[in-house]
């Protein structure tokens, strides 16, 4: 019988990414949900392909940009509440999170309810929400497996030795388009320096925050909660070719390390495939091709996004729901010009030392720190 699965966020890269992985598993997998956005033509075109059970659009005035007439009729869900609704009504053995930011919290967290597999690319659900999600599967037996790239390779090479066993994990991190940028250089930075990441094709929010190294910040903070481990325990080494994906060292000595090709599909299927391999679409590594694997520590003084991962990751509570909301909203002032790149940090930082600490929120009081760094941050325009 074939496996069936449901995939958020489907119109977006890791979505895309999904199905083509999907494609390839048609033999053993089937795709029974669909949910995006606000782009109804590609969730159109998608459904069109993979003929789901059901699809959900969150933007409920986008529907209207959905064909009105199709050779099959799947049901719709529309609205904010969309995605929750169709985790809810179709039941499947894998639920793909490829949502971006808060958006995917609600619906990632009915699936952990409902005890799914849960193929994880959603890294901001743990930054904010880690401390209820985590517990949360442990007691109705869901599965989390992550599907960004670090995480998957350090979930892979941890199966080397036993949890006790794992002195550190190092998250390896490609620099970004500014690596070699002296301080003066990256006061200059444009948007469209921002988005020119030289090894992953990603979403722009993405592609911004490997610019700043915020994404290890959320990492640091995503592996915290993944692998239960102490920050001390979670290094950060900078690895421009993008080939080791992260490491694991053992109390031995012994460090594992996992390299692929850097292509999403990789994780994606390890994910849907766990605990067995299968043939890949992602192209193979060829040694024939790579000329050197170098890595440097990382410059937390022209990268101090970094700095505050670990801060987070030290002091839980509502820090983590402050570091997304924030770093989210400067994100997008920094894409309308209405702040420079090293403004991001500095604001997001500002959140953090402004709001009000609790050390064990509710989901409702994480939301709410959320749109409080929000506002935060938005309050430098008219300060």
């Amino acid at each position: 019988m074939k496996q069936r699965v449901i995939v958020l966020g489907s119109t977006g890269s890791i979505g895309r990414s999904a199905l083509d992985v999907l494609s390839h598993l048609r033999d053993d997998w089937t795709v029974v949900g669909l949910a995006a956005g606000s782009r109804a033509p590609h969730l159109a075109e998608q459904a069109a392909r993979f003929r789901p059970e059901a699809m959900a659009l969150a933007d409920g005035a986008a529907g209207h940009s959905l064909p009105k007439e199709m050779d099959f009729s799947p049901r719709l869900f529309s609205g904010p509440d969309s995605h929750v609704e169709l985790v809810e009504a179709i039941p499947c053995d894998c639920v793909i999170c490829g949502v971006v930011g808060t958006g995917g919290l609600a619906a990632l967290i009915r699936a952990v309810e409902l005890g799914r597999r849960v193929a994880l690319a959603n890294k901001e659900a743990l930054v904010i929400a880690g401390s209820l999600v985590v517990p949360l599967a442990k007691r109705t037996g869901a599965t989390l497996i992550p599907v960004d790239s670090e995480h998957s390779a350090i979930f892979q090479a941890m199966h080397a030795g036993r949890p006790q066993e794992v002195k550190r994990v190092y998250l390896t991190a490609s620099g970004g388009p500014f690596r070699t940028w002296s301080a003066e250089q990256m006061d200059e930075i444009q948007v469209e320096d921002a988005l020119r990441h030289p090894t992953w094709e990603m979403g722009p929010k993405i592609t911004i925050d490997s610019a700043t190294m915020m994404n290890k910040a959320l990492e640091i903070v995503e592996a915290r909660w993944l692998f239960d481990l102490r920050p001390e325990q979670i290094g950060v080494v900078i690895h421009p070719e993008s080939i080791i994906h992260s490491l694991v060292e053992f109390c031995d000595g012994s460090i594992m390390a996992q390299m692929s090709t850097p292509d999403m599909r990789t994780p994606i299927q390890y994910a849907l495939t766990y605990p067995q391999r299968r043939p890949c679409p992602s192209p193979p590594l060829d040694f024939g091709a790579i000329r050197q694997l170098s890595f440097h520590p990382p410059d937390v003084q022209r990268f101090p996004a970094l700095r505050l991962g670990y801060d987070v990751a030290r002091r839980g509570g509502t820090c983590g729901a402050v570091l997304n909301g924030a770093n989210e909203a400067a994100v997008e002032l920094f894409r309308t010009g209405a702040i420079g790149f090293r403004d991001i940090a500095r604001l997001t930082e500002r959140a953090l030392a402004e709001h009000d600490f609790n050390p064990t929120p509710t989901l409702k009081e994480l939301l709410a720190a959320d749109r409080g760094a929000r506002l935060e941050v938005n309050k430098c325009l008219t300060s």
